[in-house]
């Protein structure tokens, strides 16, 4: 018997759209894990990148159960003394309302080179407009 090894795809990779107006935070970024790296084919294999584009649209509007918006917290430290900064989902939804897909996301991906790659096929987008139409995304 022969063991199966599947080929990257290369250029054939399809594209998705997830509209997260709405829905929780962690749910969406399940869904896109499970489509960024493949597992949603029969063919997935740990080793090959298998997975397809992600579009998300309407990131402002995605939403955390309980009381999430105010008592999550990220952390960031420069490395300086007092350097650790801390921000609230509901303060970074103001600044940067595409991070919180990308802080989910980035978070459930494993920590390897492959994910790397991976995390550069995923486009985050505050609002309902994007630029990929030309690629002929498919709703998810």
């Amino acid at each position: 018997m022969k063991s199966f090894l599947p080929k990257d795809p290369g250029a054939n990779r399809q594209w998705h759209v997830i509209d997260a107006a709405g829905k929780p935070v962690g749910r969406v970024a399940v869904k896109i894990v499970t489509l960024l790296r493949g597992k949603h084919k029969p063919t997935f294999s740990p080793q090959v990148d298998m997975g397809d584009f992600v579009v998300v649209i309407n990131a402002s509007k995605a939403m955390f159960t309980g009381s999430k918006e105010e008592t999550k917290s990220y952390t960031s430290y420069s490395r300086w003394p007092g350097g650790l900064k801390r921000t609230t989902p509901a303060m970074l939804r103001q600044r940067h309302p595409d991070r919180l897909i990308t802080n989910a996301v980035h978070g459930m991906l494993p920590r390897n080179t492959l994910s790397r790659k991976m995390f550069s096929r995923l486009k985050v987008y505050a609002g309902q407009e994007h630029p990929h139409a030309a690629q002929n995304p498919s709703k998810v």
